[in-house]
């Protein structure tokens, strides 16, 4: 089902004028009918007819006000008479439509779960059959994924998003902002089964057939992007459109956390050790060729090994190195 905006006039203050002195005369009416039974009694069948008139619309008239619609910037109401889908109000402004008209609006009791400093709507909102068409937030909750290497990790994404055919988002599904809250979960685990928590080797990430360095933890941007343009591929039913998203949280399930974290460290002390060898091994390189090239000291190959093994430990040791201090001749 296609939009439909109504071009109508904002002539909800010239209404609510004409409901209320229609129903200043209604009274003045019945005050007039009602002196004249009292002096004449019920003789004249007009008097009779305009008393009967007042007290009905006395009783009936506020229907009319039903009629009445205020619409502040960026909301939106879909009418419907009776049943049949007539246009929906878009620009803000004191509207008067049809008091048949009823205003509709599935999700407007569902809230979605946004950040945590964000305090609760108040009940007339959560009742309001209007429909923002504000940028909003959903932030999803932590979900338990399997990787592509099948470690499972705990994932959250945030998703901004906007209500574009309010027609789509009433009537093609059931409750918009439940579906919306449904896909991303379904395109978040979707994308990130393709990945691995961290750089792994002989991974595809991409679909192209060939390994690359793609991760949940190194290519957020890429996967956040990715997630967007699943989840719009599936929210396109509902009229919705999505701004943006983007990865909260990030980590390895509690189960295999601690394991992980010593693999990592493990990682990043083989790495550091690396470094500290090749510069040892550059810095007694450097030192021996100092050596020859001034003429210091000659020494033989038994000597350059044991200095090489003195400097290595001395490098490349946890601690500092307690000296020894020979105080004879050198052999």
């Amino acid at each position: 089902m296609n939009e439909k905006i109504l071009k109508a006039r904002k002539n909800g203050m010239f209404a609510l004028i004409l409901i209320l002195l229609s129903y200043a005369a209604a009274i003045v009416g019945i005050v007039f009918c009602a002196t004249k039974f009292e002096a004449e009694g019920y003789k004249d069948p007009l008097a009779i007819c305009i008393f009967a008139v007042c007290i009905a619309y006395v009783c009936l008239g506020w229907i009319f006000a039903l009629g009445l619609k205020i619409l502040k910037p960026q909301e939106a109401m879909v009418l419907t008479l009776f049943g049949k889908y007539i246009g929906t109000l878009k620009a803000d402004g004191f509207y008067w439509v049809n008091p048949f008209c009823t205003a509709l609006n599935p999700a407007a009791t569902t809230r979605l779960n946004q950040s945590g400093d964000v305090k609760a709507v108040t009940a007339a909102e959560l009742t309001s059959k209007k429909l923002s068409l504000k940028i909003m937030t959903l932030n999803n909750t932590r979900q338990k994924i399997n990787d592509c290497l099948g470690n499972p990790i705990e994932i959250g994404i945030a998703v901004t998003w906007k209500i574009v055919d309010t027609a789509k988002a009433v009537f093609n599904v059931e409750n918009y902002k439940e579906f919306l809250s449904l896909q991303c979960d379904a395109a978040l685990r979707n994308i990130v089964r393709i990945y691995p928590y961290d750089v792994a080797k002989n991974v595809d990430t991409t679909g192209d057939g060939q390994a690359d360095e793609g991760s949940l933890r190194g290519s957020s941007e890429i996967v956040a992007d990715r997630i967007k343009k699943e989840i719009q591929e599936r929210v396109n039913l509902a009229g919705i459109e999505i701004i943006e998203s983007r990865i909260t949280y990030l980590a390895y399930a509690p189960e295999i956390a601690a394991a992980m974290l010593q693999r990592q460290q493990a990682s990043a002390i083989i790495d550091a050790r690396k470094m500290i060898v090749d510069g040892a091994v550059g810095m007694v390189e450097l030192a021996l060729e100092r050596l020859n090239e001034n003429h210091v000291v000659d020494l033989d190959e038994e000597r350059k090994a044991a200095m090489v093994s003195n400097l290595l430990v001395v490098l490349c040791g946890n601690h500092d190195a307690q000296p020894v201090v020979n105080s004879g001749s050198l052999y």
